[in-house]
């Protein structure tokens, strides 16, 4: 029987660009079906607690960077830990990720999600700029101008809201976040247990 992952994520988050690529390498080698699902994380953060980076305490704020220096390396993923346009709205990019679900399919989505991910955090791109996802998306074959102006319309905005009001049903308190089976497990350090649900253990 064939698995699927519920996938929370924002396009901004360096967590969900340190998982992305490992995830998909997953679905595909045990044959899952990924349902990507791009949410409001200040939304998400409004009903569970969460904080934005900037406004956490300073040693809050040391230790992440520590953590990301310490993924960065550990799984070769070079990362600028103060990239040019971050703290940045995700808002603009998700969007696009939902329009292209809508208009490529699954698996064009997962390409653009990671592209975006990698234009903030190793290209220090700004991805709230229209040009940029414009960009993006046409070096990817999906003629990004179309593509934006379809971001912005209604059944983009739907999916969005759709997506968000699901991750605060569901618990979801941070990104990225994997759910199998009903199992929700946060962060891509939490991807042996998604690989363990996989395999049904």
């Amino acid at each position: 029987m064939t698995k699927t992952i519920d996938y929370y994520m924002a396009p901004h988050s360096p967590w969900s660009y340190l998982g992305h690529a490992r995830l998909v390498a997953m679905a595909k080698k045990y044959n899952a079906t990924i349902h990507v699902k791009p949410a409001d994380l200040v939304k998400v953060f409004s009903v569970s607690g969460g904080i934005p980076v900037s406004q956490r305490p300073p040693q809050r704020q040391a230790y992440r960077l520590a953590e990301l220096q310490r993924w960065s390396k550990f799984l070769n993923i070079p990362m600028t830990l103060h990239p040019k346009f971050f703290p940045i709205s995700g808002e603009p990019g998700a969007k696009l990720i939902i329009a292209a679900v809508q208009a490529h399919g699954t698996d064009k989505a997962l390409e653009l999600a990671h592209a975006l991910g990698h234009a903030v955090w190793e290209d220090e791109k700004n991805i709230t700029d229209e040009p940029t996802l414009i960009a993006i998306a046409d070096h990817l074959g999906l003629h990004g101008a179309e593509l934006l102006k379809q971001s912005t319309g209604d059944a983009v905005a739907a999916e969005f809201a759709k997506n968000t009001e699901e991750a605060i049903a569901t618990n979801v308190f941070g990104a990225p976040w994997y759910s199998v089976d009903g199992e929700g497990y946060w962060g891509q350090d939490r991807l042996e247990f998604v690989e363990r649900a996989l395999m049904g253990k």
